[in-house]
């Protein structure tokens, strides 16, 4: 099996477990604060991070990397995670999913300017067709201001996501996939406790099992053990080749928003998801 085939299949395995964040964060947010949801997470996860790290020893990074580590930290464990919990306290996760299709696209031009890739004219095309066909959704879906705020929010947390994905990408290739995630996430607790401690006395500590879960399913799937496949998925097929995996993503979002949410995904919803699908295949063969 080449490099490039092992990378799609673990960029896969992460774009599985990615899939079902918003799902999970539109149930979260039901009853738990978006901040403490958005960044909370990452405070659990930065726990289990650093136990892993100091149980196999693992070196630190060098000082070239702490830049790195901190841009990348800001779009994986502030930008996305904060902006699309607040996103999802308005909007159906089946609409986020759709939104988020342009992730692949953007992840692609992120990967020009933090690792060097440089992908094709056609790609590009196809790039533009589907970033159209996805406003065109979100323009037919925003009935109301609170959609359209929301879409706001889910496109900061495309632009974080993708930069994030990118320089996450270009450091595995010398720090490794799980590595870079768990020192991306020690940087930031400095930077995101204080918001969290903050958020504490609005948190409704008898919440529901299922509320809690969620929140559990975000902080150890969502925020971890996700990059420990998509990382290493990056560095071996290469950050946009990978990037493009994620157009699966959309099914995976919509399917968890139908069985855990019972959101009603309606054929436009569907059809656009297949057409944002089609451009970003027909990009990544190009």
């Amino acid at each position: 099996m080449s490099h490039t085939t092992k990378g799609y299949l673990l960029a896969f395995a992460g774009v599985v477990i990615f899939g079902l964040t918003l799902p999970f964060t539109r149930i979260a947010v039901a009853e738990l604060p978006p901040v403490f949801v958005g960044l909370g997470r990452a405070i659990v996860a930065a726990v289990i991070a650093g136990i892993m790290l100091s149980v196999t020893r693992s070196p630190r990074p060098v000082r070239r990397d702490l830049l790195k580590l901190l841009l990348a930290g800001f779009g994986i464990v502030i930008g996305f995670p904060l902006f699309s919990a607040i996103a999802m306290q308005t909007a159906p996760a089946s609409h986020g999913g759709v939104v988020l299709g342009i992730l692949p696209l953007a992840t692609a031009a992120a990967a020009i300017a933090f690792a060097g890739e440089n992908p094709s004219l056609k790609f590009w095309a196809w790039a533009i067709a589907g970033s159209v066909a996805v406003v065109v959704f979100a323009l037919l879906n925003a009935g109301g201001g609170e959609l359209y705020g929301a879409d706001l929010w889910l496109l900061g947390s495309i632009v974080a996501a993708a930069v994030g994905y990118a320089i996450s990408g270009d450091l595995t290739r010398r720090l490794g996939g799980w590595q870079v995630i768990s020192w991306c996430l020690l940087v930031m607790v400095p930077i995101i406790i204080i918001p969290v401690m903050l958020s504490l006395p609005e948190v409704n500590w008898n919440a529901s099992t299922s509320a809690w879960l969620a929140f559990a399913y975000v902080a150890v799937f969502s925020q971890f053990l996700g990059f420990f496949f998509w990382n290493n998925g990056m560095a071996l097929a290469g950050v946009a080749r990978a990037g493009q995996v994620q157009l699966l993503q959309i099914f995976v979002t919509l399917a968890g928003s139908w069985v855990l949410l019972g959101e009603t995904v309606t054929a436009v919803t569907f059809g656009f998801a297949l057409i944002v699908a089609f451009c970003v295949w027909m990009g990544r063969k190009a």
